[in-house]
């Protein structure tokens, strides 16, 4: 049934998942309760995801609670020994390294032909999919889960449109997730591919990052840590000031790029890195793409120009533009952190999908009851994975005392 590279390579992928998993204390110890409940048990649930060690444990960790779960994943985010691994594990797979775009669609459309109950995504494209390849399908779900911000904004607009179709899960939304993951696990992941592809330090370099959200900051935070001079550019004038207090220059995009040598993007927003924007950049600079979405930088635009590609080595595409002046492409503009590098630090990663089984879980226990758009998971969901994150540890929390919640109880903001 599965659709993977190579069953042979099942031990190596076999032996990464078991090295991730003694890193996911929350996951595991979420997954433990889902199994004493039985609340999963017989759901399907298709994981969309990016298929690496720690995503693997997910769809692990699911099946040991009962759930029949099967997976799928883009090409160029697939490990295809963690993808032979799950499928010796009896868990469906439709993902290979080598899959081009209408290969990654046909596995897509096999993951929804399998017929979950609940899918789990990540960037919504399989939810978004399901909509217009499979709608009887949608009809039938319990619900989606997503964990992007890229990916709950057009699902949020789906809903403005009265176009979605069943309930989803913003679990990109929980504290623990958007608290950590973006900034800390996106953020420090994004400068180290970088540094790593482009086989120099980031130290005493420009490096420009464009927006300033919970990435975009995690990304000025890392890149400033070692070393480098950090402008940042942004649209929200709140955002911009918040930069400028976290000790950056603040700087229109064409302004900053025109010193930067690293340019990175982290708004999730296509065209954010325009021709405009590549023809400022000093000769020899490099871009990236730090989350995100296709044509985060305008490459098509740019090829219609008259961009051309003079050198590739690995994952590191020269351009020359039309004025003549070369710059570096890092990964084709892909989303650097998971598609050339090992994705989010394995920790960072156990509250994200720690996040995703409770999200999961609430789908389930709330069958029928959710209306048709896009949930925040309740707070006290989004504190029991912190409290099992936070007691690995070895942390714990105060509690109120008598009085403090007296006071809670009595005060009254004054008319």
């Amino acid at each position: 049934m599965s659709r993977i590279a190579d069953p042979a390579l099942w031990r190596e992928g076999a032996e990464r998942i078991a090295w991730a998993r003694r890193f996911m204390p929350a996951t595991t110890a979420l997954a433990r309760e889902l199994a004493e409940s039985g609340i999963v048990r017989g759901v399907r649930v298709a994981v969309s995801d990016v298929l690496e060690p720690k995503t693997a444990n997910v769809a692990l960790v699911l099946a040991e609670a009962g759930a029949e779960v099967a997976v799928s994943c883009a090409g160029r985010n697939t490990d295809d020994a963690v993808a032979a691994a799950l499928d010796h594990a009896g868990i469906p797979v439709f993902a290979f390294r080598a899959a081009g775009a209408a290969e990654d669609r046909e596995n897509v459309l096999a993951l929804l032909d399998w017929r979950p109950d609940v899918i789990v995504d990540d960037g919504s494209a399989t939810i978004r999919i399901a909509h217009t390849d499979r709608p009887a399908l949608v009809r039938d779900l319990i619900g989606a889960t997503e964990q992007t911000t890229s990916g709950v904004r057009p699902l949020r607009e789906m809903q403005r449109r009265g176009e979605l179709g069943t309930p989803v899960i913003a679990a990109n939304d929980a504290r623990t997730k958007s608290l950590f993951d973006n900034a800390h696990g996106t953020g420090q992941a994004v400068v180290l591919a970088v540094a790593d592809l482009l086989g120099e330090p980031i130290a005493g370099r420009e490096v420009a990052v464009a927006g300033f959200g919970r990435v975009g900051s995690g990304i000025a935070r890392a890149a400033a840590a070692l070393g480098a001079r950090v402008t940042v550019s942004e649209v929200d004038p709140v955002a911009a000031l918040q930069a400028v207090f976290a000790g950056y220059a603040v700087e229109p995009l064409a302004d900053a790029a025109s010193h930067a040598d690293i340019l990175i993007s982290a708004t999730g927003i296509a065209h954010t890195i325009s021709l405009e924007h590549l023809e400022r950049l000093p000769e020899g600079a490099a871009v990236a793409v730090g989350g995100g979405v296709g044509q985060e930088i305008a490459l098509a635009d740019a090829a219609s120009a008259g961009t051309v590609e003079t050198e590739r080595a690995g994952a590191v595409s020269t351009l020359r533009l039309p004025s003549g002046r070369s710059i570096r492409i890092l990964d084709d503009g892909n989303c650097i952190n998971v598609s050339a590098a090992e994705g989010n630090p394995v920790q960072i990663m156990d509250l994200s999908f720690g996040v995703q089984l409770a999200a999961v879980e609430h789908l389930v226990r709330s069958r029928g009851e959710l209306e048709t758009a896009v949930h925040i998971l309740p707070a006290a969901a989004d504190d029991r994975v912190a409290a099992h994150a936070l007691a690995s540890f070895g942390g714990g929390v105060d509690i109120p005392s008598d009085a403090q919640r007296d006071f809670l109880a009595s005060w009254r903001p004054r008319s």
